[in-house]
């Protein structure tokens, strides 16, 4: 699953370079809320790397991985997701934005040498702004909405993230 991650950013990063007007990887903190009101709460990480054809238009790459240990079930979640950003850019140094992915999660689960998996289908929906700290780096804050969906059935979730983005390019 990893390998397949790591290939398909990796042809993304260098297929998208030649022609990108710009390159922004991403990294930073997030906490998952794993279902509703009755969810679980998951701290971890999550990475992107976006490749901007454009000043609006963005085709992001993006990888989580977080986990939990509620009632001592050690639970961990890794998402990965793809699609498009759309970026309000402007002079004052603030960078509006909205995207819409598809991918994939895979949820773990293990609890006195018991584990159990799941590979469902995942969609995310959100936005967030990026702040200019210096020329090329940014702080990004973000909310996400993703589903997981699978037999036929939807786990809602939310992603809050705050981390740094790096420009490359104009």
């Amino acid at each position: 699953m990893k390998k397949l991650v790591l290939a398909v950013l990796g042809i993304l990063f260098f297929a998208g370079t030649s022609h990108a007007q710009s390159v922004e990887p991403a990294i930073g903190y997030s906490f998952l809320r794993l279902g509703g009101s009755n969810g679980v709460n998951q701290n971890g990480g999550s990475g992107s790397l976006a490749v901007n054809p454009n000043r609006w238009l963005g085709l992001v790459g993006d990888v989580g991985a977080y986990h939990g240990s509620p009632s001592g079930v050690s639970l961990n979640t890794y998402t990965f997701l793809f699609g498009p950003r759309l970026s309000l850019r402007n002079p004052a140094h603030i960078t509006p934005f909205a995207q819409a992915l598809v991918g994939g999660a895979h949820l773990t689960a293990s609890f006195g040498g018991v584990t159990g998996s799941s590979t469902p289908f995942a969609y995310s929906v959100g936005g967030g702004v990026d702040l200019e700290v210096l020329p090329h780096l940014a702080l990004r804050p973000h909310v996400d909405y993703i589903g997981l969906r699978e037999n036929g059935a939807t786990t809602n979730c939310t992603r809050a993230s705050l981390g740094f983005v790096i420009r490359f390019g104009r």
